[in-house]
């Protein structure tokens, strides 16, 4: 338990040395610079993400980066644990936000870089909020910044894949970008397998090939969110 709480204390520290940087993206901003520095914008969460994966001796190992197409992309992943968040942010090669529970944001620092990585705080009990998060997402999009969405809608804590909902797909559909289905695994032993002790992994990532809108757009959300399920419950179970 002392070694999670170092590692707690760690990343802590991390997030509050960031507060000038933080400051400087706030600047780029208000000039109305932000969208063309997503780049170096990003660039903190993602050594962050990785200084902290790294600080609990895990390693991670991605295959398949050359099969993301250019421009704006929905991922689409399966969501074991907590640290799926930080290998995302830490090891895609591309700015990209998250759809995210709304308590998120009441924590400081980390909830104001997760804006301008364009995450959208979601509140799946508000129906109606739920909504325009799902809208925010879209726009995002159009605007060509890169989502990724849990279908699954919760963490699974282990290796099975929980039903994909469909709902997250008009994403896609609504903005018309290619969805890249992302299988992780490993994440689920850093935290949720121990009770809340922190230990090291191995993380394994893989892309898979993108599916393009033209061969989406005559399905149905329901039928895109089950071809996607089956893409990566295979990639999982051939390991």
């Amino acid at each position: 338990m002392i070694r999670t709480i170092g590692i707690y204390v760690y990343a802590s520290l991390l997030v509050i040395g960031t507060i000038f940087k933080l400051q400087k993206v706030k600047n780029l901003a208000a000039t109305g610079l932000a969208l063309e520095k997503k780049d170096e914008i990003f660039a903190t969460p993602k050594i962050v993400s990785q200084k902290v994966i790294a600080k609990t001796g895990t390693d991670v190992k991605v295959e398949g980066l050359q099969k993301v197409p250019s421009g704006p992309v929905l991922f689409v992943a399966n969501h074991q644990g907590i640290f799926d968040i930080l290998a995302f942010l830490g090891y895609l090669e591309r700015p990209v936000g998250f759809i995210a529970k709304k308590e998120i944001k009441k924590i400081p620092i980390i909830s104001t870089w997760m804006e301008f990585v364009h995450c959208v705080f979601i509140d799946r009990t508000d129906r109606r909020q739920s909504m325009k998060a799902i809208q925010q997402g879209i726009e995002n999009l159009k605007n060509g910044n890169s989502m990724l969405i849990f279908p699954e809608g919760t963490r699974s804590k282990g290796r099975e894949v929980n039903n994909f909902k469909a709902g997250s797909f008009r994403l896609a559909t609504k903005s018309k970008v290619p969805i890249v289905p992302v299988s992780i695994d490993g994440t689920y032993q850093m935290l949720e397998e121990d009770g809340g002790r922190m230990k090291k992994s191995s993380i394994q990532i893989v892309i898979d090939d993108p599916i393009m809108p033209e061969q989406y757009e005559k399905m149905k959300s329901a039928e895109i969110a089950s071809n996607v399920e089956s893409i990566i419950r295979k990639r999982l179970n051939d390991k």
